[in-house]
Parts: C-alpha cells; structure tokens; sequence
C-alpha cells in the first residue's frame, strides 16, 4: 500500500486523464497566498461520479491521499497536497445538468462556474446570487461554504445548496438534500458536507437555489472622513431594514489602489460601495433613505447610478482589489485573512485592525462585506523575508483572538483550511472534538484532504 501503488493503478484506470507531468502539478500546488508551492504527487481528471468513486475507493485501498480541486482561488491552504498523494481536479465535470425555472432551481456537476452557470440562465430571467469574487467553481464553493459580496441579501451557499451528491471515503455515493424548499427528514448531510472542504466527501453534483434576477439595479458610493462614519452608516443600514443586495467597505488604503489599478479618481478615505435591488421606484428610494443615514455620519460625495456598463466597471474593480493592492508592492506575496463578528461590534473589530496596521511596519488593507459583519485583511510581504511573515502572522493572530472576544469567528468565509486551525479549540471547544469523531467515523483511513479543519492524528 502506498501512493506509488495508487498512482501505478490509476494510470491504467484513466490513462492520460492522470498527469505526473512536472508543470501540471506545480499548477495544483499554487495558491492564491503565502504557502508556498506544493506539488500533489499526481493530478487525476474524472469525468463521471462513478470514476470519482472509483478513484476514491482504489485511493482507500493504498491509503493515498485525494485533495479535491476547483480552480485552486482558496486562501487558508484548502487545496494544497500538504501530504502528497493525488489532487482530483474536478474541472471535466462541467455540465449544468437541469434548470427548472418554474421551481427556481438547477442542477450541475462540480466543475461549472458561478458565471458560466449566470450566462446559461441569462434568457431565463433568473440567476445565481453567491458572488465570492473569483470565478470559483460551483463544487469549490459549496465545499467552503462560500459567501461574497450578495450574502447579505441571498446568503451563503449554504442557504443557497438545496441538494448534492457526494463520494465518501469508501467509495459510496450518497445523495442528500431534494429539491424541495424544506424538509425535517433525518440528519442534515446536507449541510454537514457543505462547508467541510473536501475532508467528509468529494461533491460530485449540487442542486442549487435559483433567484429571478430584479427589475432594476442600482449603485452607490460614498466616502467618509473616518474608518468609523463608514461602519456606523453600514450598521445603521442594516438595522434599519434597508434591503440592500451589496454593502462593501473599503479603507483609504484600498481606495488609493483601486484608483491606480482600474483607473478610478476616488477620493483616498474610507468608502462604501452598495448595491440595490428592486422595481425602479424601490431602488430609488433604498438609494435616498441611505444617502441620509451616510449623511448623518460625515458622508461626502455620495453619488448612485443604475447604469449598468458603470456599475459593472464598479464592481469589477471591487473584485480585482487583491490583485490591486498586490500591483502596490510588484513582487510582492499578500497573506489574506478574514473575521466576522455580530454587528454592533463590527467598527471596533475594524477600528482595532487598523490600529494595528498603522503600528506595524508592514502595508495592509481592509475591506470586506460589512452588511453581515465580515471583514478582509491583506499584507503585503517580501516573498524572501521571514520577519515579514512572522509579523503578518502576528497581526492576524490578534485579529482572530480580537474576534473571538467579540463574540465572532476566526473565519466568516475564507474557511478552516490550514491556516485557521490553531483557533479551532477556542471557537468551538469540545464541539471541535466533536467534528473530529465525526471526521473519523466517515473517513477513517484520513485520506479526503488530511490536514485541514480538524485534527485526528
């Protein structure tokens, strides 16, 4: 038994759909962070479930290791082979399956994307709402539990998986969800395989919630003089039941690079970019009711538009703000992290990490979708610096104990991975040896992605 074994067998299992090509699995070893490259041992490219669960079982068998992949845009080390064996690239199961537009729902492998899904559903007037910025792929998404810029009106894909199928470790193929809008029939493994990034099952099929796309659109910016007029108009928005889809803060930092990088001429302060959804009246009146909350708290410049060729150059900027802040520094590594705490709470978790931002000697922006109290924060590192490291390490090691004594999570939806392990017994406590026994009962042998969200060694 051994990952030579496996790798030997699968070839002759899937011929030239298993690479050991040496640029193939460098690619599977990337990341969009500071781990360094680290290869699988093979990469296999199924075509069906029944090759997944082929794979899965002649994997048990060697006691290889599987790490599922998507496109690889995670950010805690989800999809690193930290201990070889096979990266399973999910890429080939690509197909939407079925679209029920009278029901609202829609049925599609692993492999297809949030925006290639939104272009099949364009002529239906429908839509797929959970938008994490990177074109991740539909399996990848449901097994981080991914959220975005929507979630504060649509939710996460946990509120948005109606239904999946999904390998297990030994080979078995289990559905679980239908497609009804709700049930109380038996455990939930739905959403227990939802959110467990590949360390329960390898998802292999999602019956997702579908949502008719609105009437009229609208955008709005403002800017603040401070870090906390900002998160105090969010707060007050949402408390006050505006319906807004989007709700993005931006520190004077990620302005200042998003004017550089998508040629903008915003000015350098914290902003707000929101997004409205409704009939033309509706928009209108979300947009006036919050232009007054902004006023209240030192908004200067607020300024909305429904035209959909700026709101959609808006937003693409919004979503490129990684890569914008990286151009910053050109060579640069960023090491991204992620909190999210009850709302009220919100401008004092903001407030602390950018007092420890201007105290350390390390770059850094903040950003993120404020509606529902999650936050992003990016370093900029020397790749051949240690102490730059160890201080970014530093700075999101009180970050997370910061947002854990607000009553948060070390991870509102970044995930578990590697990276947010050592905070995994303070958050849960004994329910984190719970989700161990539970990770041992369905994978025994620890080959569906070892290493991450739990430890059973």
């Amino acid at each position: 038994m051994s990952i030579e074994n496996a790798i030997e067998r699968l070839e002759a299992m899937l011929g030239p759909r298993l690479s050991t090509a040496a640029a193939i699995r460098e690619h599977h070893g990337r990341n969009e962070t500071y781990y360094p490259v680290t290869p699988p041992d093979a990469v296999a490219f199924p075509e069906t479930t029944e090759e997944v669960a082929a794979i899965v079982r002649l994997c048990a068998e060697e006691r290889c290791p599987i790490v599922p992949w998507g496109v690889g845009t995670s950010l805690e080390g989800h999809a690193l082979a930290f201990e070889g064996g096979l990266s399973l690239d999910m890429s080939r199961m690509d197909r939407i399956l079925e679209v029920h537009e009278a029901d609202m729902d829609a049925v599609v492998q692993p492999g297809v994307t949030r925006k290639r899904l939104n272009e099949e559903l364009r002529a239906t007037g429908l839509f797929f709402p959970v938008d994490p910025g990177a074109d991740a792929t539909l399996g990848g998404m449901a097994a981080t539990r991914a959220s975005g810029t929507n979630a504060v009106r649509y939710g996460t894909m946990r509120d948005n998986v109606l239904a999946l199928e999904a390998v297990l470790a030994d080979g078995r193929v289990i559905r679980a969800g239908t497609r009804a809008r709700k049930s109380s029939s038996g455990y939930d493994l739905k959403n227990l395989i939802v959110g467990s990034e590949g360390t329960l099952a390898v998802i292999t099929e999602l019956t997702v919630r579908l949502h008719g796309q609105p009437e009229a659109v609208s955008a709005a910016t403002c800017a603040f003089e401070t870090v906390g007029g900002a998160v105090n108009a969010c707060i007050e928005t949402i408390q006050s039941g505006i319906p807004v889809a989007r709700i993005e803060f931006l520190d004077a930092a990620s302005i200042a690079a998003f004017n550089d990088y998508a040629g903008f001429d915003l000015p350098v302060r914290p902003h707000l970019f929101l997004e409205f959804h409704g009939s033309e009246a509706g928009v209108a009146e979300q947009a006036a009711r919050f232009g007054e909350i902004a006023d209240e708290h030192g908004a200067q410049g607020f300024r909305w538009t429904s035209d959909a060729q700026e709101r959609n150059r808006l937003w693409s900027a919004r979503h490129n703000a990684y890569f914008a802040f990286k151009a910053q520094r050109p060579g640069a590594r960023a090491l991204t992290t992620d909190v999210c705490v009850p709302i009220s709470r919100l401008a004092e978790a903001i407030e602390a990490a950018a007092a420890d931002i201007a105290q350390s000697r390390l770059s850094g922006s903040i950003l993120g979708h404020v509606g529902d109290g999650n936050f992003h924060v990016a370093y900029l590192l020397d790749p051949d610096s240690p102490e730059d490291l160890e201080e970014a390490r530093r700075l999101t090691h009180r970050m997370n104990l910061n947002a854990l004594a607000l009553g948060g999570t070390v991870t509102g939806e970044h995930g578990v991975g590697r990276g947010k392990i050592p905070y995994m017994a303070a958050e849960h406590g004994e329910a984190w040896q719970v989700m161990a026994q539970i990770k041992r009962t369905l994978d025994p042998l620890n080959i569906l992605n070892p290493g991450k969200v739990v430890q059973i060694n």
